[in-house]
């Protein structure tokens, strides 16, 4: 019985480091592992499932649904199953209520812009055209000509490509964006302007909105689009991470569209 017990307090210490590592206080982070295991469960959970799905002890979950329980995290039926309850449906009510675009969108253009030295903005779909909701510019001599609340063509620029692509449109070119991750433009909507654009994804893997960096077609050579890729990327990742989105696509490695040929130096 005393080797057990050791046993058994050896576990729980490893399981309470392995969570502290991950950063945080160990037992909210196992909490809310035990929450996020309910995404894909329509028909409730078992002790069992969770410990299949988590990873975590038997007694471990027990203890920390009986919290959660108190707190109507979770609701446990009759026969033993563990269902959401009421309270994350409420605190999801509150961020709805609270929630505006500009509030998280703002500061990654501007670090975007600041990083880049270019005008970026975030485009919306609104039906057949795409809306410039959120720009931010520097000061430069040569600018882009995009104003917020403007309305362009959704089947020209980068920006509306890239909603077109993961809104589900077919085609080849719409095929070859949703494989990279971005669209690239050159003079398709304005002939002196150039422009890269990522996907921003909100819950559910869907499709909130174009994060674009737009550059004079003049600057738009091998050496700016190496420099500012890996930058719009990174701040659409970033925004849908603070969208609640799945940022994995941006785990693959930037690829090349077909038949881009830029100059080495403009």
């Amino acid at each position: 019985m005393a080797k057990a017990k050791e046993a058994g307090a050896t576990k729980a210490a490893a399981s309470d480091k392995e969570a502290g590592d991950a950063g945080g206080v160990a037992a909210v982070n196992r909490a809310l592992t035990i929450l996020a295991a309910f995404e894909h469960s329509v028909d409730g959970m078992t002790l069992t499932d969770l410990m299949n799905v988590t990873g975590l002890y038997h007694s471990t979950i027990l203890r920390l649904c009986e919290s959660l329980e108190k707190f109507r995290y979770l609701k446990r039926l009759a026969d033993g199953r563990y269902m959401l309850g009421p309270m994350p449906f409420y605190l999801g009510t509150i961020y709805q209520n609270s929630f505006h675009l500009r509030d998280y969108a703002l500061p990654v253009l501007r670090e975007l812009s600041k990083q880049s030295k270019e005008t970026s903005a975030v485009y919306i779909r609104e039906g057949n055209e795409r809306i410039c909701l959120h720009r931010v510019e520097l000061a430069r001599r040569v600018r882009m000509n995009v104003q917020e609340g403007d309305r362009v063509e959704l089947d020209k620029g980068a920006a509306g490509k890239v909603l077109l692509a993961f809104g589900g449109e077919e085609g080849a070119v719409y095929d070859e964006i949703r494989q990279l991750g971005y669209s690239v433009s050159l003079a398709e909507r304005d002939s002196e302007s150039a422009g890269i654009a990522a996907p921003v994804f909100g819950i559910g893997h869907r499709i909130v909105a174009a994060l674009s960096l737009g550059v004079p077609l003049f600057r738009f050579d091998e050496a700016t689009f190496a420099l500012c890729l890996p930058l719009v990327r990174d701040a659409a990742r970033r925004l849908s991470q603070d969208l609640g989105g799945d940022d994995s696509l941006f785990d693959r490695p930037a690829g090349r569209p077909a038949g881009l040929v830029l100059p080495a130096v403009r």
